[in-house]
């Protein structure tokens, strides 16, 4: 593993990337649960990715200068699309309809602190004292919120919501640590492409078993302007920034601006209409806290990237 300086405006820029890809991805959760009313959960998950594929076929391209794919990378491609697009896709889906999109913001502030650990266990980066107690605080959190009573959906459906926003949180942590391999060898472009195409033939299948019915006269102007949104922002621009960022940052640097997906999950449900009770809000402060302290990392840390 070879280290070396970054500059600081690409340090920033990177940053700039990494903070607004996880930004639209909050957003797009919590902009989720009204569609999946609509669309419902494969449907809407196909039409993504339908979306991403019809919006860059030409990201498909092999650059001049990118080697020849690799079996290994390959692989990383296909696990990063399964896990990331697929899997993540039908746990958020699912989750945030049997639950709320401040609960799931709660549950996602939990991302950067599982980045941590899976880039300890895959990447050998070692667990400070400072991270071990903030994943004591998130877990607190965590607890808290499954344990104390909302308002919303009835009270088994929330924990099978919430379980199923924290399996998505694995997922997402999965792809952070995946795609730092993925954006040293491929471009940011062709990466974003490559696992779109997985994740619509992966949900294609499942998509038309699935297929609800539905009255498209009744779909409102308003819906398929949230869809097409919903669609681009999902597979296409949050995925090319994210990549776009990582080739300038470590994994588990980057690890820290997946909090901004809580934090923009929380305030567009706050939009949407959703009041956030005492306890919820005590829950989001004791996550954030431990986010705080996993967040807070060194001078090197910041000027250094791994390869």
């Amino acid at each position: 593993m070879q280290n070396h300086p970054l500059s600081r405006h690409a340090y920033w820029q990177a940053c700039c990337c990494l903070g607004l890809s996880m930004a639209l991805v909050g957003c797009y959760v919590a902009l989720a649960k009204p569609l999946v009313s609509v669309f419902g959960v494969f449907a809407l998950a196909w039409m993504r990715f339908v979306i991403g594929a019809l919006a860059v076929p030409h990201w498909l391209r092999k650059p001049a200068q990118e080697p020849a794919l690799t079996p290994r990378l390959k692989g990383l491609l296909f696990l990063e699309s399964f896990l990331g697009n697929f899997l993540f896709s039908i746990c958020m889906l699912y989750g945030v309809s049997q639950t709320s999109a401040l609960a799931a913001g709660i549950i996602l502030s939990m991302l950067p602190i599982v980045v941590a650990v899976l880039s300890a266990l895959f990447l050998r980066e070692r667990l400070s004292g400072r991270l071990q107690v903030a994943m004591a605080l998130a877990a607190t959190g965590m607890l808290l919120l499954n344990t104390t009573s909302h308002d919303g959906p009835p009270r088994e459906s929330q924990l099978w919501g919430n379980a199923l926003v924290l399996a998505a949180v694995l997922c997402e942590a999965a792809y952070v640590v995946m795609g730092k391999r993925l954006s040293s060898a491929m471009s940011p472009r062709r990466i974003t492409a490559v696992i779109n195409l997985w994740g619509c033939a992966l949900m294609t299948p499942l998509a038309f078993w699935y297929w609800p019915a539905l009255d498209w006269s009744a779909v409102s102007a308003s819906t398929w302007g949230l869809l097409l949104f919903y669609g681009l922002a999902a597979s296409v621009w949050s995925v090319w920034l994210w990549m776009t960022g990582l080739k300038n940052v470590k994994a588990s640097q980057a690890g820290i601006f997946t909090v901004m997906l809580p934090v923009a999950a929380s305030l567009t449900g706050w939009v949407l209409g959703e009041t956030p009770d005492r306890w919820q809000v005590f829950a989001w402060g004791m996550a954030f806290l431990g986010v705080a302290l996993a967040s807070s990392g060194s001078e090197r840390e910041k000027n250094n990237i791994s390869e």
